[in-house]
């Protein structure tokens, strides 16, 4: 492993699969270069929080979900991992600019450990801009589309 290089969205998503599937109830892994802190929570908090934190500059993707936490127009990746436009490779895009969305539309997928996630639109509304690229790695809470 190269030691310069962050860990990715994908890499998160692993660990937390791996202490998912375990006994334990949270892991703090600190290195020279981060600090990652997961923690199973209870009843109306089921599932994992998480926290890192990295030496120097975090990199942009990590950052994303708080930079646009105060968009609401924005629809955000709901879990870290490959976001893709279409459902299969040279298929049409999901949604593009001008599309008239519903709150369970689907507007494209995040890839996480070879599981295919639906990204629903969150919302009614019209697509106003696409945000990331196709096959694209995203953080939890990056925003993937804006709606007008």
């Amino acid at each position: 492993m190269n030691e310069d290089l962050p860990l990715t969205a994908e890499d998160i998503a692993e660990i937390v699969s791996i202490i998912d599937a375990s006994p334990y109830r949270e892991l703090d892994l600190s290195t020279r270069r981060f600090r990652l802190r997961l923690a199973r929570g209870d009843g109306a908090e089921a599932g994992f929080t998480q926290e890192w934190q990295w030496a120097g500059s975090a990199p942009e993707a990590f950052v994303a979900e708080a930079e646009h936490a105060a968009d609401p127009n924005a629809v955000a990746a709901p879990l870290p991992g490959t976001f893709y436009h279409a459902p299969q490779p040279g298929a049409p895009p999901f949604v593009a600019v001008g599309d008239e969305v519903g709150a369970e539309t689907v507007v494209g997928i995040v890839e996480t450990m070879k599981l295919m996630n639906p990204v629903h639109a969150g919302r009614a509304g019209t697509v106003a801009e696409v945000l990331v690229p196709n096959a694209t790695m995203v953080a939890k809470g990056q925003p993937l589309f804006r709606l007008a």
